[in-house]
């Protein structure tokens, strides 16, 4: 037989159950809170900006299809700048401790559609090193790609600095708090309900009706003991009296 519950049936059992949804609740915030904050290594970002143009700077205006080209070159030039050749003049100008490999998974090279601005973006654990990476990427590129390619079209627009908040970009504490407040509240509600599905025990008249499907003909009300000590002493006294 199908079982449906009414909404005040589904707000009376996660009533009766609340102490352990607001539990599950506070812990999946609190143990993201506490990972987020102590465990978590967090990871700064640095972006630089290199324009994409024509070497002769004193021509009045851009043909349309020198526009075209450079557009078309910018997807040679993204997987430029994250080659073996860069990254190695990177890693030996800064004298660091990486492999180029390894250097390139730190680089992330975008640019928006049918624009001839190419950002590079670098994360790393600390926010000095993640500049000097990014800014030493585009002055290498900028340098090695006349020679590469037998052009001089690449100027750097803006380097990378510091900015004023000075924040990482993950782990974002908060951000994975609230996500695991939904989830912990998801989580907390799934288990009160799986609970009550697995609750087969009979504890008011009204589960026997639903069990049985038979009218209830009377109740036996509980007798606290208390009462029955006081009910004990009364029949005493009243034995007493008779004798």
């Amino acid at each position: 037989m199908e079982e449906t519950f009414s909404l005040q049936e589904l707000l009376k059992i996660m009533k009766k159950r609340l102490v352990l949804i607001i539990s599950i609740f506070v812990l999946a915030v609190s143990i993201t809170g506490v990972i987020s904050y102590f465990f978590w290594t967090p990871i700064y970002e640095a972006s630089t900006q290199i324009l994409i143009n024509q070497k002769e700077l004193d021509q009045n205006l851009y043909s349309s299809q020198d526009i075209e080209t450079n557009l078309q070159l910018i997807n040679t030039y993204n997987v430029i700048i994250k080659s073996p050749v860069i990254l190695s003049k990177v890693i030996d100008n800064l004298d660091l401790s990486i492999t180029p490999e390894l250097l390139n998974k730190k680089i992330t090279v975008s640019n928006e559609q049918n624009s001839q601005v190419i950002n590079v973006s670098v994360e790393d654990p600390e926010l000095q090193k993640a500049i000097d990476i990014a800014n030493m990427t585009a002055e290498v590129f900028q340098e090695d790609i006349r020679t590469l390619m037998n052009v001089d079209n690449v100027n750097i627009l803006s380097m990378a600095a510091k900015s004023k908040n000075g924040l990482p970009v993950k782990p974002i504490p908060l951000l994975n708090m609230a996500i695991a407040a939904g989830i912990g509240l998801i989580l907390g509600i799934g288990i009160t309900f799986l609970i009550e599905y697995l609750d087969t025990t009979v504890k008011t008249e009204q589960d026997i009706d639903d069990l049985l499907e038979l009218p209830i003909l009377g109740l036996i009300s509980p007798i606290s003991y208390k009462q029955l000590k006081r009910k004990e002493k009364i029949i005493n006294l009243n034995r007493k009296r008779e004798i």
